[in-house]
């Protein structure tokens, strides 16, 4: 039986999908591909203790609240405090307070086209506690 092995990649829509890739290259040092608009995130420049997830919610689930996507974007950080600071100077929407949890830190913002992204520091960080 042929099985999934990894995530391969987080495609979603945008009305400018140039500008937002500008805007997370500056701000979270996203290296954008020449060939297309987006970026690759090879299996050997994640952190050891960073892994992807596949997780469906409910119809009714507040998590990505208050975007009204059907989706939330994940995105493995070095430095959680650091990286909501360029974010929020950059006038993105910060949402509640860094959490720790088993997993490592997190904290939330919403980007400039409406998508709450979730940034994950994996436990050996230094991000705030809550």
């Amino acid at each position: 039986m042929a099985k999934v092995t990894g995530l391969g990649g987080v495609f979603f829509k945008s009305p400018d999908p140039e500008a937002l890739c500008a805007w997370y290259a500056e701000h979270l040092g996203m290296t954008i591909g020449p060939d297309f608009n987006g970026a690759v995130f090879h299996a050997n420049t994640q952190p050891s203790e960073g892994y992807s997830v596949w997780s469906p919610f409910k119809d009714d689930t507040t998590y990505f609240a208050p975007s009204d996507q059907a989706f939330m974007i994940n995105l493995i950080v070095d430095d959680l405090d650091g990286a909501l600071a360029q974010v929020a100077a950059a006038g993105a929407t910060l949402h509640g307070e860094p959490e720790r949890s088993e997993f490592g830190a997190f904290g939330w913002f919403t980007d400039p086209a409406g998508n709450k992204v979730e940034l994950w520091q994996p436990d050996g960080g230094d991000a705030a506690e809550s």
